[in-house]
């Protein structure tokens, strides 16, 4: 791949993804893949005023070997001084990147109930310190090639051809053109025309009605509202923390859910897939999971603790989409939830709640958005889903048709 376009896309993060402010730190979480792109995100995040710039690396392999040869207590043992570390963030309020290059079974194998054990042991001690920096920082997930998920998706190349292949469809769907910078105020502003669109028609529920079984209707917060592309932090700083990004989404009321939905995509939890599953909802909760792979998996995934089975947002994607229109399943998150609607089990997002920042964490949970140590967002969107708004007045509004936008 051409050094230039590298450039152009480290440049994209560094200033539309996280929007570095001068004097701000950065913290860069990424993987062994591309380590010369790494450093050229670091320069750019330099460039664009950053103070510190720090790097944490992270290798699958590795946390294999953590989870076999460490006792539970160990795993979820959060030491005193990861606990410092934790509140000089609370105090310093970083930046942070994360740059996914995962195999998306990159798991496969690992004990996967010991390491759900450590994981909900360790979550209440560094849940508070997390809570207390909610909504104040910049942040962006953004996509590397590493070689087991360049192989995954083109299985017949060589693996220095499939590498070069994902990062071409990577820097594509991220828009990164002559000018990635300019193509991303033009698509947020986009998103926020639809979401204004959206937040107009005072939407109680939203019903989900496919050809492949998928009945869903879930309720609403009333003050809560759609949001797409660009964010803004509580200091008053806009960032995209999706690239790429398509979705227009809301977190739901909790408890406001009934029917069955199918997934149209395969879900990587916890570095294995979850594959051709099913999820019924009774009073907001997902009663019953059924999958054809992992099962097992899915059903721990939603018992993680008591929100777990609770959805936390309902993201609309059209299928037109140019990740849907690039033809390639990604098995991975970032890119497949935006080629198609999706839902997410688990923690909501209270920066969705109209004034959120005159109201406390606390306030917005209240008012219905889902807290939870999980967020697993799946893809239930494909040419046959409609969709329906049905309004506070009692209105029925076409919303989506056949996979794509209705308006």
């Amino acid at each position: 791949m051409k050094q230039t376009v590298l450039r152009k896309y480290a440049r994209l993060i560094a200033q539309s993804g996280i929007n570095i402010q001068k004097g701000q730190d950065v913290i860069i979480g990424c993987g062994l893949d591309q380590p010369k792109f790494v450093e050229m995100l670091v320069d750019e995040c330099y460039k664009a005023g950053a103070r510190k710039v720090k790097v944490e690396f992270d290798h699958q392999p590795l946390e294999k070997l953590h989870v076999r040869h460490q006792t539970v207590k160990a795993l979820s043992e959060v030491t005193e001084w990861e606990k410092a570390r934790l509140q000089h963030y609370v105090d310093t309020l970083p930046c942070r990147i994360y740059l996914d290059s995962d195999d998306p079974d990159g798991l496969k194998g690992i004990n996967q109930e010991k390491m759900a054990k450590a994981d909900q042991k360790s979550y209440p001690i560094v849940k508070p310190f997390w809570d207390k920096m909610e909504n104040k920082y910049q942040w962006c997930i953004a996509a590397v090639p590493g070689a087991a998920w360049a192989k995954k998706l083109f299985p017949d190349l060589p693996k220095g051809k499939a590498i070069e292949k994902l990062w071409e469809a990577i820097l594509s769907t991220s828009r990164v053109t002559d000018d990635p910078v300019a193509e991303w105020e033009a698509h947020d502003k986009d998103l926020a025309d639809r979401c204004a669109y959206l937040n107009s028609l005072g939407i109680a529920e939203l019903h989900y009605k496919g050809d492949n079984g998928t009945d869903l209707t879930v309720g609403l917060i009333p003050e809560a509202e759609f949001q797409g592309g660009i964010e803004t932090s509580l200091k008053g700083i806009g960032f995209n923390p999706n690239i790429p990004s398509e979705e227009c989404f809301t977190s739901p009321m909790r408890g406001k859910a009934e029917g069955i939905v199918y997934a149209t995509k395969p879900l990587s939890y916890n570095g294995e897939l979850i594959e051709n599953f099913s999820v019924r909802f009774e009073g907001g909760k997902a009663v019953e999971v059924k999958a054809e792979k992992n099962q097992a998996l899915l059903e721990q995934m939603i018992s993680m603790d008591e929100g777990a089975a609770y959805l936390g947002e309902c993201a609309l994607v059209p299928v037109n989409s140019p990740i849907s229109e690039s033809g390639l399943l990604f098995y991975n998150t970032l890119f497949d939830e935006n080629a198609a609607c999706h839902l997410a089990l688990g923690m909501g997002f209270t920066n969705t709640i109209s004034g959120f920042e005159d109201k406390t964490l606390e306030e917005c949970r209240a008012m219905g958005i889902n807290d939870s140590m999980e967020h697993n967002d799946f893809m239930i969107g494909y040419e046959g889903l409609d969709i329906d708004a049905i309004t506070r007045d009692g209105k029925t509004v076409p919303i989506f048709r056949r996979g794509k936008w209705a308006f």
